[in-house]
């Protein structure tokens, strides 16, 4: 069966016009046009029967003119006017798609695929992987490892290889492509007699369009005649056929959920369309695959199903539940509330699973009008306090460090866990989705009743409390029984891989209820430092930006590479200094820190201009209106199960990424105060990546240089060189830094002359000498890549298995990344594991000394502990003891511990 897909976009003003023209122009018995209409509802119903996706928009184009217009007042002035007969089928369609339940989208003075680049650019920046259903080859330049295309008539689906293979270029250079060919629909120009296969000669032999307009003299014949005479109108031409990405959207693309269907009203209108086809999805399959039914809140089909689902509403009932419980060896628990944010989330209903089949909903404060009075919340959970905190009572559940977080804010200490299925599907495979509709779907061929369809989706939709229950019932039963029957597929899966079940047991299930303190207790935040950082920012920012202008000699787009790289080398004659993969110049920030380097003014203003705004924007502005208003603190949620390498990721706020080299940087971790009577204590591993690759390599010089507690970068510089340590420049260490970390993140000989800012060729002397003097390195590294070739993936100490799947991938540049991963993948896993085993090892000493200190903060290779004044010094080394104990490695751990009021200052 097709798996499901994360996030559908549907240009359905191509739909349109491609039904309009491929089907007969059919007409009701009332002389209604009916054809295109009909043809476009039935390519949506298969595509999302096909696709079945957890996020849906239908975009269509909202008319009249836009900015292309402004820029270009012949843009589209070709086209005809609409057919009578078509635009008489578009309100209906509209108001059909509206009951179906599907987000539809008009933006006013926004093409579709303005809208649809923009939600596929953001959803792929979330790692939403999105497919763009339409037939027009424009979007081609959207396409990348997380969007893909599919013409839903022929079927076809375009990947980047696949686009390359059609257009003869890759999904980067489809604007100039076109720009190259121009568009007589849209009336885009052109080259004249210039078709696809002359612009992809072109753009392979010069790079892309500036390469082309730059080498306009070498192109003989009448075309190159064509082509010099069109010059001054491709830029144009470009920017016309190039997809905007960044439209102001009032939603995002997880905002995008299906609705319930209005059944009734489309009753209605297949009726009034007299199309018996439609009709009968409406007593059969419907909209997403679901029964229409279903899709109707009516949950009666769905509960005969082999399930005993009860909703508790009376003492009887609990108390009938509560002995079940008490006789079960472990069952499965799940809470509803009204909010993903724990902190604030209000606890409406706790749902229970005794095994397939047998679960039920026990509603705490559903309070919509007509509800139906429901247990009191207080005495119910006292009631269900000792069974929810007894650690030998065995819990099953779908992310648990939510539901713990919120049994806490009432009290309640939720022990037990003993399985959590997020944590085990990311375990066996960290690179797949772990949200339980995806999960039930792959291991069970069940289709799960979705949030959307009992409360809604977008600005529409209802909390939790406000949903009837008849309809949250079985939702959230239905959540409780599938995470009970997926532990029951997973549990074998991990005993079968015993380095899995070590894992899982012994490092991912432990770390929730770590997780769940340290989320809870939260950091003090100076927010009238913050404030005060970010007026001094935005002074800063106009500065640099007036600085700017007088040095390029006129006014320009700090963030546009194209604005400024016509400045750089075509005005001020900076030198090239690197170029793209296709020979034009790079801007990229690498090559505006090596011209800043060389004394080049403009290049160090940009850059310090782009540091100081992103630090304002997600910084110094936003971290002070996320503190919680009744802890007065700020919480981040960290997840287990997003990376692929085992590292906690970061959100709301993402605090793993606040730089510490720069002194702007550092100013915000000021800002990050201890309470009264407390000092933050920072304690980082040092080198724990490299210290781990001489373990895995076991080479000889590496393993002597950690054991003597030599400077790593100074004793390779010295391997490298042949020189004593002491006779080493500051520069020369420098190289040998990047050399060390660069080798292990797969860095080729062409990437270190880059960063290096030398030749290739010396760079790869560099390189070549390295592995001369640590031929253990290189022996492991092509180890790994034989291993992950051989088994698709690689493995921490720990036994942490980082899947590969494209470590055989026939396209070179996709499998050299594999490769570079495979590589990294260990030190980095490794790393990961280890500092989770310190972290539990602390949490676990401090609850249970009872000493005035908690963990507070994670940031890659560093924790952050809050601790009272008087606990300094027993917590500075039971922290050290912890962390340097947390792996038996052939060199020593070292963690380097500092102390202060602030973040800075006790880094």
């Amino acid at each position: 069966m097709t798996p499901s897909t994360p996030l559908v976009l549907v240009d359905a003003s191509g739909y349109l016009f491609r039904a309009y023209h491929a089907l007969p122009k059919l007409t009701n018995s009332q002389g209604e046009p009916t054809g295109a209409l009909v043809g476009v509802l039935n390519m949506l119903r298969k595509l999302i029967d096909d696709q079945r996706p957890d996020y849906l928009g239908v975009v269509f184009d909202a008319g009249g003119r836009g900015f292309r217009h402004e820029r270009y007042p012949a843009y589209k002035a070709n086209r005809p006017a609409m057919p009578d007969d078509l635009r008489a089928q578009i309100q209906p369609l509209l108001t059909i798609i509206q009951a179906m339940g599907l987000p539809l989208l008009i933006v006013p003075g926004v093409e579709a695929d303005d809208v649809i680049g923009t939600l596929a650019t953001h959803a792929a920046a979330a790692g939403l992987p999105t497919l763009i259903s339409t037939g027009d080859k424009d979007f081609a330049q959207l396409v990348s490892a997380e969007v893909t295309l599919i013409n839903t008539m022929t079927g076809q689906v375009l990947d980047s290889e696949g686009v390359r293979e059609k257009f003869g270029v890759p999904p980067e250079r489809i604007a100039d492509y076109l720009a190259l060919m121009g568009d007589s629909v849209d009336n885009i120009p052109g080259v004249p007699k210039c078709g696809p296969k002359t612009a992809a000669k072109w753009l392979a032999e010069y790079g892309d369009l500036d390469g082309v307009i730059a080498n306009a003299a070498n192109v003989s014949g009448k075309i190159g005649e064509s082509l010099r005479a069109t010059l001054d109108q491709l830029p144009l031409a470009r920017e016309l056929a190039t997809i905007k990405r960044d439209v102001a959207l009032a939603l995002a693309p997880t905002d995008l959920r299906p609705a319930p269907p209005d059944v009734e009203t489309l009753r209605e209108w297949y009726t009034r369309l007299e199309s018996r086809r439609l009709l009968a999805t409406l007593d059969g399959v419907g909209v997403a695959g679901a029964t229409a039914k279903s899709l109707s809140l009516d949950f009666n089909a769905k509960l005969t199903q082999a399930t005993d689902y009860t909703l508790i509403l009376t003492e009887a009932e609990l108390e009938d539940w509560l002995q079940r419980l008490h006789a079960a060896d472990c069952f499965a628990v799940d809470t509803e509330t009204t909010a993903l944010n724990p902190m604030q989330a209000e606890l409406v209903g706790i749902a229970f699973a005794l095994a397939p089949g047998q679960a039920a909903y026990l509603p705490l404060a559903h309070d919509y009008p007509g509800a139906p009075p429901q247990l009191d919340r207080a005495r119910v959970l006292t009631r269900l306090q000792p069974l929810l905190e007894d650690p030998h009572r065995a819990k099953i559940g779908q992310n648990l460090k939510y539901d713990m977080s919120v049994l806490a804010r009432y009290g309640v200490t939720l022990r037990g866990i003993e399985h959590d299925t997020l944590l085990a599907s990311y375990v066996l495979d960290s690179t797949a989705r772990h949200d339980l509709d995806s999960l039930a779907k792959r291991f069970l061929n069940h289709d799960t009743i979705r949030f959307s369809t009992v409360a809604g989706s977008g600005a529409q939709q209802l909390r939790f409390n406000q949903v009837p229950l008849e309809q949250a019932g079985p939702y959230a039963a239905e959540d409780a029984e599938v995470a009970w029957r997926l532990q029951q597929v997973f549990q074998p899966r991990l005993a079968a891989v015993p380095a899995l079940e070590r894992l899982y047991r012994e490092i991912e299930i432990p770390l929730v209820p770590v997780l769940s303190r340290l989320e809870r207790a939260g950091v003090r935040i100076d927010s009238a430092q913050l404030t005060a950082q970010s007026a001094d920012l935005a002074r800063r920012i106009l500065e640099l930006e007036e600085q700017a202008y007088q040095v390029a000699g006129r006014r320009f787009n700090l963030g546009s590479p194209k604005q400024i790289g016509a400045i750089f080398f075509d005005e001020l004659g900076l030198p090239v200094v690197a170029k793209t993969p296709k020979g034009a110049p790079s801007t990229s920030e690498d090559v505006l820190e090596r011209l800043a380097a060389d004394g080049h003014e403009l290049p160090r203003l940009i850059l310090d201009h782009r540091g100081l705004s992103k630090l304002k924007s997600t910084y110094t502005d936003k971290l002070p209106r996320l503190i919680d208003p009744d802890s007065g603190r700020l919480h981040t949620s960290y997840h287990q199960a997003v990376t692929a390498t085992g590292r906690l990721s970061s959100s709301d706020p993402n605090l793993q990424n606040i730089p510490i080299r720069s002194e702007d940087g550092r100013r915000i971790r000021q800002a990050f105060i201890a309470a009264p009577g407390h000092v933050l204590l920072a304690a980082d591993y040092s080198q724990i990546e490299l210290r781990i690759m001489a373990h895995l390599s076991g080479d000889a010089r590496l393993l002597a240089a950690f054991a003597s507690g030599l400077d790593i970068h100074r004793a390779t510089a010295a391997e490298i060189l042949g020189c004593t340590p002491e006779d080493l420049t500051s520069e020369q260490r420098r190289s040998a830094k990047a050399i060390n970390f660069g080798l292990i993140y797969g860095m080729s000989a062409f990437g270190l002359a880059r960063q290096l800012g030398i030749e290739r060729g010396a760079a790869q002397d560099y390189v070549e000498r390295y592995f001369e003097r640590y031929p253990g390195v290189r022996a492991f590294m092509e180890r790994i890549r034989q291993q992950a070739r051989n088994d698709g993936y690689v493995e921490t100490l720990d036994g942490r298995r980082l899947h590969l799947p494209e470590i055989s991938h026939s396209n070179h540049a996709r499998r050299a990344a594999a490769e570079r991963t495979a590589i990294n993948a260990p030190m980095q896993g490794t790393a990961a594991d280890i500092i989770k085993r310190a972290m539990i090892a602390v949490d676990a000493w401090i609850e249970r000394e009872r000493l005035a200190a908690r963990l507070i903060l994670q940031v890659h290779d560093e924790l952050v502990l809050e601790v009272a004044e008087t606990a300094v010094a027993e917590v500075r080394e039971q922290v050290r003891s912890a962390m340097e104990n947390a792996a038996a490695l052939a060199v020593p751990l070292v963690v380097e511990i500092g102390v202060g009021a602030n973040w800075d200052e006790a880094h």
